[in-house]
């Protein structure tokens, strides 16, 4: 951590900054403002920044807002002490020191994510790897070739063949014997779903069998079969299978309680499929309940799908839930924290400025360049003509000079839309930029280092 941290930031934006350092003292080490002499620093060039800033003093870091798109590479080696961007927004500054002092560490995770391809026997192989590959690249550690009932899968053991020459990790999903035995022998890593009349199918082969009991609530039937693998020195996994809601749910999560204290140290999986599929509610909010009781039942393997169109993104969302409710776990914290990825609809902290602060820096603009913020308030519009607030972009249009350009209005009525949606669900809102999703939708990427190209803001007219 620095002991001398050197903020440079604008004019309109230095009052604030000195408020919001002020009421974060002690933060265990200094800070100088400096302003750069310009309105707003963010949109300060590296030039401008090796103009006007004449010395760093003994400041051990120079934090630029993180808007800036200059050459942090080229500030550091002119001044010989790093250059850094914060946070794109001063209430932000705290949690930015936070993750300096303590990084997050997102990387690590206890449970792995089985993805089943549910129509596999439908597919051609090709069709399974470019699928695989796609779920393989969303987070899932291992790919569930699903067997329909009464559909021939004469591919399987090409399928799996296929799959392990390109090191992804299989396992075959049947309740008929035959295909598991067919799977196995053409290399599959994990069995699913046996129960105590097909259990001798492991015996047969090397892959590691997940065990069901013979009908959900027969648990007796479950724990015969894991002692009997138990006893033959083979790994196995339990799947005391979860129901969907108002079909069992709550008694197969008891189920799931009672098989971890009967067997501490056993694997276990939960297939939450029949959750996330079969309820119609946002799947990220769901994966995190889910993660919860995976978190606290220490249990090592989730089966998922993504078939229904709501479901889309499940691979991805449980990828994300895992990773911060481990790092939260291991932190001996609630899951607050430790990242926004399942924070789609909503954040936690979506207005950034008062209305009061807005209107105090409205009131300080003498160009003719629009600003748009969101507050608890509404939307806020605002130049050097006058300062309009509504919830409804419609009551902002009597308000906007577009003078006939075009290109500008259509950037007005994006920017707005965006506005709206953000004050409606209670999103960030940051002009110029995509609101953000969470995992649900990947991030554009963005190039820190550079500004947006000049020129028209219509596209090219297509020709031909």
């Amino acid at each position: 951590m620095a002991e001398h941290v050197l903020l440079l930031t604008g004019e309109l934006a230095e009052p604030r900054l000195r408020r919001v350092l002020d009421s974060l003292q002690p933060l265990g080490f200094r800070t100088t403002v400096a302003s750069l002499g310009i309105k707003v620093a963010a949109l300060a060039t590296t030039e401008i920044v090796l103009r006007r800033l004449p010395s760093v003093g003994d400041a051990d870091l120079v934090l630029l807002p993180g808007r800036f798109r200059g050459d942090l590479d080229r500030l550091s080696a002119h001044f010989g002490v790093r250059f850094e961007r914060g946070p794109d927004e001063l209430d932000d500054l705290p949690q930015h020191f936070r993750r300096q002092a303590a990084p997050l560490d997102l990387t690590r995770y206890h449970t792995r994510i089985f993805a089943e391809i549910t129509d596999a026997p439908l597919l051609g192989v090709p069709a399974i790897l470019e699928r695989a590959a796609y779920l393989v690249s969303e987070g899932a550690d291992v790919i569930d070739l699903g067997c329909l009932p009464d559909q021939p899968f004469p591919h399987l053991e090409e399928a799996v063949t296929a799959l392990r020459a390109a090191g992804i990790a299989v396992s075959v999903d049947s309740l008929e014997p035959e295909a598991l035995l067919r799977g196995a022998r053409a290399g599959a890593n994990y069995l699913l779903s046996l129960t105590e009349a097909t259990a001798w199918v492991s015996r047969e082969t090397d892959a590691v069998p997940v065990v069901i009991p013979t009908t959900p609530d027969d648990l007796p039937s479950l724990y015969r079969t894991v002692d009997a693998l138990r006893a033959e020195g083979r790994r196995c996994i339990a799947d005391p299978v979860l129901e969907p809601i108002h079909h069992g749910f709550t008694d197969s999560l008891v189920r799931y309680r009672e098989v971890r204290t009967r067997y501490p140290d056993l694997e276990i999986l939960m297939g939450i499929g029949n959750v996330t599929e079969l309820t119609d509610a946002d799947t990220p909010g769901v994966n995190a309940l889910l993660m919860g009781i995976v978190s606290e039942l220490g249990i090592e393997h989730v089966l998922t799908v993504q078939v229904s169109p709501h479901c889309r993104t499940v691979v991805r969302e449980f990828d994300a839930a895992r990773r911060q409710f481990f790092a939260a776990h291991e932190a001996g914290a609630l899951p607050r924290g430790f990242g926004d990825g399942l924070l789609c609809l909503r954040d936690r902290k979506p207005f950034t400025s008062t209305p009061e602060q807005v209107a105090d820096l409205a009131a300080k603009i003498r160009d003719p360049n629009y600003r748009i913020e969101v507050t608890a308030q509404g939307i806020h519009l605002y130049n050097r003509d006058g300062h309009h607030t509504a919830v409804d972009p419609f009551d902002l249009y009597p308000r906007i000079d577009a003078r006939g350009d075009v290109g500008h209005a259509f950037y007005l009525g994006v920017e707005l839309a965006r506005a709206q949606i953000a004050w409606q669900l209670g999103k960030r809102y940051t002009q110029d930029s995509e609101l953000r999703w969470g995992c649900a939708v990947e991030r554009p990427e963005e190039d820190a280092s550079g500004f947006h190209a000049v020129g028209t803001t219509r596209p090219p007219t297509r020709t031909g």
